[in-house]
């Protein structure tokens, strides 16, 4: 059955607008003050047909190839409430994939159900404060088996949307002798009310301590103890399942930050256009107001383009298939973004440093984006040695 792209797209753009005036009450008074608003605007979303779109139809979702979801994905990117609104928010959509695609039917019953109705919330659990996000062989959060059980203790970071969460996904160390140095690791579901299992705080970003599915939560786990059967797919097979699910959700990530930059722009033209200068000028009237739009104008469309192509190469290839196009977008898109946003603050003056537009929570919060699922320098290094194996003898 085709998809009308363009009809999707407009249904999304609907919904956005409806979500717009609620942002500002979000920042200024915090999630609860919106809280009646925002669920009638995810039941406009079913309504809409746009509830979990990226899940297969008999799971209720539209069964969107990964790159119709991703234009999808770019108009729930322009309002932070969007892919909230649809029941397609990270760490969730992660979340919810790994357990389509590789949890038992009692995961699925338990766990996966309930995240798909939107009547629960989940969060992962991977980064640790003393150890290298970059080398995840480093992990020392440890799940010893004992009879029948894992006891799970460790000491995790930067664990998104644990505030709120009904479980964490996660990545424990279950050694095996016999296994390589990653196949070390299992993925491992913790409810969040499981005694030992502690969330710390709400980690302060750039002044941000953040609330909710906009959190970043530092966790101890201390002797967690799970039934066996919470792994998800087989002991040591933590890793492999990470990279199954990292290359689609840095599509998602990357269509997410194009819907940024799209609405930053949008946002620069009118104020470039309304604001006077005096004298009968306007910002609209300085040349380098004018080659900053182009130059932003440009980048998103090659951004666009790139991230498409990547979009089609795993859902031809999979993610071990299109592993340089996914690190090229990853750096290049997220570079793009951060651009658009820094020269949509300039042009705003004073009044882009404040909260009284989204630019600022943009700019404190995306910045991170050069540094989670793998930092810039990480995926250069991947696209520079692949280049350079082309002209090797």
């Amino acid at each position: 059955m085709s998809i009308d792209v363009d009809q999707l797209c407009h249904k999304a753009t609907t919904l956005i607008n409806e979500l717009q005036p609620l942002e500002h009450k979000l920042l200024s008074d915090g999630p609860e003050s919106i809280d009646s608003d925002l669920s009638e605007i995810r039941k406009r979303a079913r309504t809409l047909g746009l509830w979990s779109p990226h899940l297969p139809k008999y799971w209720g979702g539209l069964d969107l190839p990964l790159p119709v979801f991703a234009y999808l994905s770019e108009v729930l990117g322009r309002s932070p409430l969007g892919h909230y609104a649809c029941n397609c928010q990270a760490p969730d959509i992660g979340n919810m994939e790994l357990l389509l695609e590789h949890g038992s039917s009692r995961q699925k019953k338990d766990f996966l159900g309930p995240l798909i109705e939107g009547k629960t919330r989940s969060c992962f659990a991977m980064t640790e404060p003393h150890n290298p996000g970059s080398n995840p062989k480093t992990l020392t959060t440890l799940a010893e088996l004992k009879d029948g059980n894992y006891v799970i203790n460790g000491h995790k970071w930067f664990a998104s949307s644990a505030q709120g969460s009904e479980f964490a996904v996660v990545m424990a160390k279950t050694p095996n002798p016999d296994r390589n140095d990653y196949e070390q690791f299992s993925q491992i579901i913790v409810p969040t009310s499981t005694p030992g299992f502690e969330r710390i705080r709400n980690i302060s970003i750039m002044g941000d301590v953040g609330w909710g599915y906009f959190s970043h939560a530092e966790l101890k786990l201390n002797d967690c103890v799970v039934p066996e059967e919470n792994r998800i797919g087989a002991q040591g097979d933590g890793f492999a399942l990470a990279q199954r699910r990292l290359g689609p959700g840095r599509i998602h990530h990357c269509m997410r930050w194009l819907g940024i930059a799209q609405r930053a722009l949008e946002m620069t033209c009118k104020r470039a256009v309304n604001r006077s200068m005096g004298s009968g000028q306007f910002i609209r009237d300085r040349q380098v107001v004018r080659h900053w739009i182009a130059e932003s104008r440009a980048e998103i469309h090659g951004a666009r383009l790139m991230v498409l192509d990547a979009a089609d190469q795993v859902a031809q290839k999979g993610s071990k298939g299109a592993r340089i196009a996914i690190s090229i977008i990853k750096f290049h898109v997220a570079g793009v973004m951060l651009k658009v946003l820094d020269r949509a603050i300039q042009v705003h003056g004073g009044l882009g440093m404040t909260d009284d537009t989204l630019l600022s929570f943009w700019y404190r919060h995306e910045r991170a984006s050069r540094i989670y699922d793998g930092p810039d320098e990480v995926h250069k290094d991947v696209v520079a040695r692949a280049t350079l194996r082309e002209f090797e003898s």
